[in-house]
């Protein structure tokens, strides 16, 4: 498996994502392939000073260099994960093809089944709507009601932005990702144990 990290310029959150999880897949001895990028990055900047100092202290000895998101990565990959809904949106504008693979990291790990099923009809409602537009259809106002309900019963699937703050704002935003990340080391492996 292949995973790709997105964020804004791939100097933050991104890295953090993906050098805890290489370890994370490591310690497994899960066959993972790691990666990030952002979408308004430059290719071999470094990566911010406090998430190169957390990741040190978490004992990940690589120097990480940020990377402009481009199609080789994206075809690389078998799983896109930003770390906004933002992001999302401008890996799926810029990329249509990987739309079947690109979700939030937040979102891709949900495990509540009630949001789930909240996520599943607004998909399937929002497929609906682009289908009614496009054929030129009206949108029912009932329609529109139902998208704007299902959106607010989903949780916030963004990771906070530590860019600019001290090391405890980056400690916060490594935690929060770290807790999606444990999600998703136990959602890969049982994926695994389903093959």
């Amino acid at each position: 498996m292949r995973i790709l990290f997105v964020c804004t310029g791939n100097t933050c959150r991104s890295p953090l994502a993906e050098g805890l999880l290489r370890m994370k897949v490591n310690k497994e001895g899960l066959a993972v392939e790691v990666r990030s990028a952002g979408v308004s990055a430059v290719t071999g900047g470094p990566i911010s000073r406090n998430s190169a100092s957390i990741l040190k202290q978490a004992g990940f000895e690589e120097q990480l260099q940020s990377l402009a998101i481009q199609p080789s990565e994206v075809n690389w990959a078998d799983l896109i994960l930003t770390m906004t809904v933002g992001h999302k949106r401008s890996v799926v504008g810029r990329f249509p093809d990987a739309i079947d693979k690109t979700f939030t990291l937040k979102e891709y790990v949900e495990d509540d089944a009630v949001v789930l099923q909240a996520i599943e009809e607004r998909e399937k409602l929002v497929a609906e709507l682009q289908l009614k537009m496009a054929l030129a259809q009206a949108i029912t106002p009932e329609e529109r009601s139902r998208i704007l309900e299902l959106e607010y019963k989903l949780p916030d699937y963004d990771i906070s932005d530590p860019f600019g703050g001290p090391l405890t704002i980056y400690q916060q935003t490594a935690d929060e990702i770290g807790e999606s990340l444990d999600k998703l080391v136990a959602k890969i492996k049982k994926l695994r144990e389903d093959k």
